[in-house]
């Protein structure tokens, strides 16, 4: 249930989260299709890519496009009016299984059962998005194992119950394939359980069109930081263990609609954010210069 708190304030059950407001979204291949199928048919999906390339805002869109009266979800017989909750859980190396399915609390009444996300996704329908799954334990991991195939079931051992998924529901995972190492990365027996969707930060035009869109300034500022990225994203090799993301350049564009100049905008959303090391601060600021006289 929706609780005001005050003006602009409200507090949701994480079951109740439906994306409203339409999130802005460019394609870059035939993902959206590639979702939309997966979804009617209940395969489970995976998302690969960079930080801050767009995973996140891409599942956002999909809750959103699956919500609508056209959407290819009601051509296929879903309800008409019902929305998709999306609900989405920052995984961490502590996370637990009772963190995802739930647990037994103590209270003045005595003893009660609450639902983690996972169980209230199931339940209800919803897309259940783990970010970041690889920073999760692989024994956490294996816990999603029988939602991922035909049985489409959660068991809850601390209830001795097996539940079955609703029928909107969805699993939705993603991933940074550059953190992989040998101690965070998924069970062969788990990437097996979906399908994969490669994301990679936009080409410069496309880039461009989304800084313009969601820092708003110029066409010229875009392009600017839209070529600063592609240009930072060459120093990987040279120092720099990630390169700037699209999100980063969406805070500097927006640090230059306020008034900041391009150079300082630059230094504090990209060049500190990415790197502590002076050798590679002076590189990614000789790019900057190079760019933003």
């Amino acid at each position: 249930m929706v609780q005001p708190k005050g003006p602009g304030f409200q507090t949701l059950q994480i079951e109740e989260y439906v994306v409203e407001k339409e999130p802005f979204y460019v394609p870059m291949a035939n993902e959206i299709e590639l979702f939309e199928a997966a979804y009617i048919q209940q395969i489970p999906v995976l998302l690969k890519g960079p930080t801050g390339c767009g995973k996140t805002r891409f599942v956002e869109h999909m809750a959103y496009r699956l919500s609508q009266p056209s959407s290819v979800r009601q051509q296929n017989g879903g309800a008409e009016t019902s929305a998709v909750p999306l609900v989405t859980v920052a995984c961490h190396e502590d996370l637990t299984a009772s963190d995802l399915v739930g647990r037994y609390l103590i209270d003045d009444d005595g003893t009660r059962w609450i639902d983690g996300p996972l169980t209230r996704a199931v339940k209800v329908g919803a897309i259940c998005y783990l970010d970041e799954i690889v920073e999760t334990r692989k024994d956490t991991t294996v816990l999603i194992h029988p939602l991922t195939d035909h049985r489409r079931i959660l068991p809850i051992e601390k209830q001795g119950v097996l539940m079955e998924a609703s029928e909107g529901f969805l699993l939705v995972m993603s991933y940074n394939p550059g953190y992989q190492s040998a101690l965070k990365d998924l069970k062969h027996s788990t990437r097996q359980r979906f399908i994969s969707i490669e994301f990679d930060y936009p080409a410069p035009e496309v880039e461009a069109q989304i800084l313009e869109h969601e820092a708003r300034v110029s066409p010229e500022i875009a392009a600017g930081l839209a070529k600063l990225g592609e240009k930072i994203r060459n120093l990987k090799d040279h120092g720099l263990q990630e390169g700037s993301s699209t999100r980063l350049l969406i805070y500097a564009g927006r640090l230059m609609s306020q008034g900041v100049s391009a150079r300082e905008a630059c230094q504090v959303a990209i060049v500190w954010a990415l790197s502590d090391y002076v050798q590679v601060q002076r590189s990614m600021e000789e790019v900057i210069s190079s760019i933003f006289e």
